[in-house]
């Protein structure tokens, strides 16, 4: 297939699609960002860093050490991913709208991609076929020898007696 190259403008961007949009990337991301420290935390712990940590500031002189306490810093993480998500959100949403008011000015981005110029396979025009093939003239027999095969007709040969046998009587319905 032949491929031409078109030029494409993107003169706007829908600034609630890319609320929607933004809104659920920002909130999987948060939640990705959510189970990554609980499952980092939980390999933090199990390797016994955080008591390390405490002996540490003890042995350097810190007087009550270095308490390491999981659920503060859980929240904290939540709270970050909450108001990351709201504030992504909010400046993707600005970026639509600053793009679509520059893009007034300016005509927006241009791009070239490549458009292949065949129909698509979806769209191909259908062909009837004849009911009945037509006879076209005779081919010429390629090897000397040999004959082509004919197949022999079939005839229906009915009788009388295999007719009158098929019959069947319905007695009549009366109602």
């Amino acid at each position: 297939m032949a491929v031409q190259r078109v030029r494409r403008v993107i003169r706007k961007v829908d600034p609630w699609t890319v609320l929607k949009v933004s809104l659920i990337f920002n909130a999987m991301m948060a939640l990705v960002f959510v189970l990554g420290t609980v499952i980092f935390w939980a390999i933090f712990v199990n390797a016994g860093i955080p008591e390390r940590i405490n002996e540490l500031a003890l042995l350097i002189g810190l007087e009550n050490g270095i308490n390491l306490d999981g659920q503060v810093y859980f929240r904290i993480v939540i709270l970050l991913s909450v108001i990351g998500t709201i504030m992504m959100t909010g400046f993707f949403t600005l970026g639509a709208v600053i793009y679509n008011l520059i893009s007034d000015l300016v005509g927006g981005v241009e791009i070239i991609v490549l458009e292949e110029s065949g129909a698509p396979q979806g769209t191909r025009p259908r062909v009837s076929l004849p009911a009945a093939p037509e006879r076209g003239p005779q081919r010429r027999n390629i090897l000397p020898d040999v004959k082509p095969v004919t197949r022999p007709e079939r005839q229906h040969d009915r009788t009388e007696e295999t007719r009158e046998s098929a019959a069947v009587e319905f007695p009549p319905t009366g109602t």
